[in-house]
C-alpha cells in the first residue's frame, strides 16, 4: 500500500483516469445529503489504517478538543513527513522501496521536532490545543511482517503521544506477529501475513472491535450476530463539504472523491443519541481506486470492499454508533494510490485545522451531529 510510490505507467495511468472521470459522471442517481442527526460530538472518534492511520493522528491533533479517542493502523506521528514526501516514504515509511532506500529506524521520525512544530501549530492558532490529547484513548495495531510501516513507527508515535501527556493506562499497543501490511479482521480478506490488496486480512482478530472497544468501553455491547446489516450504507455526496479550491472542488484539487459512505444504524435514524466514528482507509483501498486484480465483489475498482467488510457496521449496530467513512481519490503524477494527504501533495496547511481535507471532513462530522437535541 505505497503511501506516494512512484506512478504506474503511463498508459495504466490514462486509462485510470478517464474509467474514473467516467464513473464520477454517470451515477445512476443522485447521491444522498448527510442527515442530520442526534449525535453528540464530543464523542467523536477516529480511526484508520496507514495513509488513513496517518490521517487519523492529524484530525486527533488538529481537532483534539472534540475527538474522544484513535486507532492507528500501521500508522506514525503527527506532521512526520514534515511537508516531504521523500521523508514520509523513506524516514516514516518503507514504501518508497525500491526506487527509494529504507531509512526507518528507531529515531527516524524525529519525534522531538514533531512535538516542536506541533507546539508552533498551536501558538499560531492552527490546531487546538495538544493537551487534549492527554484525555484521550488511543489503540495502535501494527503487523509484525509489516515491511510497509515498521513497528518502529508506531514506536515513536508511542513517544509523539507520551510527550504530550497521554497517560500509558489510556493507550493500548496491539503487535500481531503474523501479519502483515493488513487491516486485521476475524474471517474476511487474504492472508494475514500477506501485504497486497485490497490490504485487508484474515488474522482472527478484529481491529475494529479492539478499537471501538478500546475508545467506548467497557459498556461497549457485543456485536450484531446476524450477516445482515440491520441499519444501512448510505452513499452521500461528499462535495457539499468540500471547500471551493478552484475548477475542480472535489477529485484532483483536493483528493477527495466525488461521493463517501456513511453507515446508520436504525436507532440513530429514528433519533435517538449516537455516537460518531469516522474511518480513514489507506492507500489503493478508495471506492474509485482501480485495482490490478478484480475485488473480492467483483467490478473494476475496489467500491465498498473496505467500507463493507472491516467489521465497523457489526459494532455501530449494538451500540448507537454512526460510522463515516469518507473518500479519498487517485491523482495521477501527484497521488496515484489514492492515499491521504499526510505529506503535502493538497496544500501547505493539509496537518492543520485549514487543511482542505481535515476542513472537509470536519464539515462532514458537523453536519453529522448539527440534528443535536440537549
Amino acid at each position: 500500500m505505497n503511501a506516494a510510490s512512484p506512478p504506474r505507467p503511463l498508459r495504466r495511468m490514462l486509462l485510470a483516469a478517464l474509467l474514473l472521470a467516467t464513473a464520477t459522471s454517470s451515477h445512476a442517481a443522485p447521491p444522498a445529503e448527510l442527515p442530520a442527526l442526534n449525535i453528540a460530538i464530543e464523542d467523536t472518534s477516529v480511526s484508520g489504517i496507514s495513509s488513513g492511520g496517518f490521517m487519523s493522528v492529524q484530525m486527533q491533533v488538529a481537532h483534539a478538543s472534540t475527538i474522544r479517542g484513535a486507532g492507528i493502523v500501521a500508522g506514525g506521528p503527527y506532521y512526520c513527513a514534515q511537508d516531504s514526501v521523500l521523508k514520509a516514504t523513506t524516514e516514516c515509511s518503507c514504501t518508497g522501496e525500491p526506487t527509494l532506500s529504507c531509512k526507518v529506524g528507531d529515531a527516524s521520525a524525529a519525534v522531538a521536532e514533531l512535538v516542536a512544530a506541533t507546539r508552533a501549530f498551536h501558538a499560531a492558532g492552527r490546531i487546538d490545543d495538544p493537551a487534549h490529547i492527554a484525555r484521550q484513548r488511543v489503540v495502535t495495531v501494527v503487523g509484525g511482517k509489516d515491511a510497509l510501516v515498521p513497528a518502529p513507527i508506531t514506536r515513536q508515535l508511542h513517544g509523539y503521544y507520551d510527550a504530550f501527556g497521554l497517560p500509558a493506562a489510556a493507550l493500548r499497543p496491539v503487535t500481531l506477529d503474523a501479519a502483515g501490511h493488513t487491516m486485521p479482521t476475524t474471517a474476511y480478506g487474504g492472508a494475514c501475513g500477506a501485504t497486497d490488496e485490497p490490504y485487508i486480512g484474515k488474522c482472527g482478530f478484529e481491529a475494529a472491535h479492539a478499537i471501538l472497544d478500546w475508545i467506548y468501553g467497557p459498556e461497549v455491547a457485543p456485536p450484531r450476530t446476524s450477516p445482515t446489516p440491520a441499519g444501512r450504507f448510505v452513499e452521500f455526496d461528499q462535495r457539499a463539504h468540500i471547500p471551493a479550491t478552484g475548477v475542480f472542488s472535489y477529485l484532483w484539487g483536493t483528493g477527495l472523491d466525488k461521493t463517501g459512505w456513511v453507515y446508520i444504524p436504525p436507532a440513530c435514524a429514528a433519533g435517538e443519541r449516537c455516537r460518531l466514528h469516522v474511518v480513514f482507509h489507506g492507500c489503493k483501498q478508495g471506492q474509485s481506486y482501480l485495482p490490478l486484480r478484480r475485488p473480492p465483489g467483483g467490478g473494476l475498482y475496489n467500491g465498498t470492499t473496505f467500507v463493507r467488510n472491516t467489521g465497523y457496521d457489526r459494532w455501530a449496530d449494538t451500540n448507537r454508533l454512526v460510522v463515516l467513512f469518507p473518500q479519498a481519490v487517485s491523482i495521477p503524477w501527484k497521488n496515484p494510490n489514492g492515499c491521504w494527504d499526510w505529506w503535502g501533495f493538497t496544500d501547505a496547511d493539509y496537518a492543520t485545522r485549514d487543511g482542505v481535507q481535515i476542513r472537509a471532513v470536519h464539515a462532514m462530522i458537523e453536519r453529522l451531529a448539527s440534528g443535536r437535541r440537549d
